[in-house]
């Protein structure tokens, strides 16, 4: 089953997650990374759109029911290949060499909602969906680069009641609160994400180097802080 695919509507390519409720596991995070490499080396696209096949669910964060039988098992080995491949996946969105929007057609729970912090824009719809951090009612936290990465798209002041508290947002607080460019009905968003997208084609080499430079402090945390938490081989606090 394909889990990961994309296709392009003229310069843009639009990568839809068909893993269900896009749950983070080893398999889904492989064929994410595969077509993202596929869409740059065997593309001439000049933005990228992600959003969710499910029709209520853009993203619900990490396997849980994959992940938590290695904690049990204590296979720390297993543990560490899943965090730093985890983290491939979001510095690899951060850093891709061309603009990036998250169409967040829905619940964005957890690592879902930190991916999408990790995309230059995001959309989301105004109908159904929560923008929320649970992980203070699952004890697990975040990682050093995770809490880089939120800090980029979220003000600090709403963020210390998402981080700290677990509150949900709707798409329209999001848009308040300059989370998201737009929240929109589910019919409205991707006609407005593709009009978006469409006027955003710039040399990719512009763009890699404006990212590297923009995100370099989140980069040297993911490189240097977040192994430091990995070698212990733990999720969970």
């Amino acid at each position: 089953m394909t889990l990961v695919e994309y296709e392009l509507d003229g310069g843009v390519a639009v990568l839809a997650m068909k893993n269900g409720e896009n749950r983070f596991n080893m398999l889904f995070l492989h064929e994410f990374l595969d077509i993202l490499d596929e869409i740059e080396q065997k593309t001439d696209a000049n933005a990228l759109v992600v959003r969710s096949s499910h029709e209520k669910i853009f993203s619900n964060g990490l396997d849980l029911d994959w992940l938590m039988p290695l904690t049990q098992a204590k296979d720390t080995g297993a543990i560490k290949e899943f965090c730093y491949t985890m983290n491939r996946l979001l510095r690899r969105i951060l850093l891709y060499p061309m603009p990036t929007i998250a169409a967040i057609t829905g619940h964005a729970f957890a690592g879902g909602a930190i991916m999408s912090c990790c995309f230059d824009f995001r959309f989301m719809r105004s109908d159904r969906g929560f923008f929320c951090f649970p992980e203070v009612d699952l004890g697990i936290p975040f990682w050093p680069g995770m809490v880089a990465m939120v800090k980029k798209a979220i003000p600090q002041y709403k963020l210390d009641e998402m981080y700290y508290l677990g509150t949900r947002l709707t798409g329209a607080e999001c848009e308040e609160h300059r989370i998201v460019v737009k929240s929109l009905p589910m019919d409205e968003l991707m006609p407005a994400v593709m009009a978006f997208a469409g006027g955003l084609g710039k040399k990719r080499g512009y763009y890699l180097a404006q990212k590297e430079r923009m995100n370099a402090p989140i980069v040297k945390i993911i490189d240097e802080e977040d192994p430091k938490i990995f070698e212990l081989g733990r999720i969970q606090a």
